[in-house]
């Protein structure tokens, strides 16, 4: 693998590397990690290696792509039923706009939802403006933990949640982000 940067057909990656070969390098990353990196201790070396490019070539490419937005975040997609979580709900909340950004907050950071976030209401329908996703082993504890999340809004935030429910998933579904063509 060569450490200088070079990519095959792309000229030297080096700082000197035009706008064109940039943006060339950046689009054989993204379409060398949207499947997923490598299950490897080293992911970053084999994507590097199969673009013939340092691993260090590929780090600073992928951070400048996270810096300005080209790229929303780099993480992990378990797949909850695979690890035992096969209840999945999906808890709605009708909570005063005017907290709704603290309320959020404050149900996000709990280490039992996995993503919160705020919706727009159709009324008259429906009334739930904040989401918080809540994974169990069953449906009972499922349940239990939007229990706490409804506990801890009305402990910290009396009186601002009119209502909520669940929804429970009934399958799962392949997580993707975008993908482009090769």
């Amino acid at each position: 693998m060569p450490d200088d940067g070079a990519v095959a057909g792309v000229g030297m990656a080096g700082p000197g590397m035009d706008e064109a070969a940039l943006a060339e390098l950046d689009r054989r990353i993204v379409l060398a990690t949207q499947g997923g990196l490598p299950l490897v201790p080293h992911p970053y070396a084999v994507v590097a290696e199969r673009l013939g490019v340092a691993e260090a070539r590929v780090r600073d490419r992928l951070a400048a792509m996270l810096a300005d937005g080209r790229i929303r975040r780099i993480g992990a997609v378990p797949n909850h039923y695979a690890i035992g979580y096969t209840a999945n709900g999906m808890s709605v909340w009708d909570v005063d706009d005017a907290v709704i950004h603290a309320v959020g907050e404050r149900v996000g950071a709990l280490d039992f939802v996995t993503h919160c976030y705020r919706r727009p209401r159709h009324l008259p329908d429906w009334p739930y403006n904040l989401f918080a996703m809540v994974h169990a082993a069953s449906r009972e504890a499922a349940l239990e933990r939007v229990e706490e999340i409804a506990a801890l809004i009305a402990a910290e935030f009396p009186g601002v949640c009119r209502a909520r429910d669940v929804l429970f998933s009934s399958g799962i579904l392949k997580k993707t982000g975008l993908r482009i063509g090769g």
